[in-house]
């Protein structure tokens, strides 16, 4: 396996834990008021906002750590550049997760058309999000096995 598919694994598995540990964290504070209340708002504000920090702050340590014990355990330094496939790997999954997470973001608008409560549309974008980036690790994992 490559360097690339492996810190491609790696990134989707990440993700899924970091959001999974975040949700569980974060659903015992969920306020039991009313559905339009302002500390309703503040929880699901406080939500993404630190979810947003937490993920990239999560990533760019587990990266640290990837690059670490690859080093240590294949003696290789981790690819010094990019060439041309890399980098249209990085455009399709680029492109597919900004697909997804516009088509969360359009049907998190859709549900305040439909007249849904406004959590509804937090936890739309949430997920959208989170396959977002899901989509991404699996993209480039699927085109660095497969080819392009």
């Amino acid at each position: 396996m490559t360097y690339q598919e492996k810190k491609s694994i790696v990134s989707l598995f990440s993700a899924i834990l970091i959001f999974g540990f975040y949700c569980l964290y974060m659903y015992p504070r969920y306020p039991g008021g009313g559905l339009e209340s302002t500390e309703t708002f503040r929880y699901w504000g406080t939500f993404v906002l630190i979810l947003t920090l937490f993920s990239i702050v999560s990533h760019i340590i587990i990266s640290i750590i990837f690059n670490i014990v690859f080093r240590i355990t294949t003696r290789e330094k981790e690819p010094a550049f990019a060439d041309e496939l890399d980098k249209l790997i990085d455009l399709k999954a680029n492109r597919n997760s900004f697909f997804v997470f516009i088509v969360g973001f359009l049907l998190a608008m859709g549900s305040l058309f439909i007249y849904q409560p406004s959590q509804v549309m937090f936890i739309i974008l949430i997920i959208s999000g989170f396959i977002s980036d899901v989509t991404g690790s699996v993209t480039k994992f699927y085109h660095y096995r497969k080819g392009v």
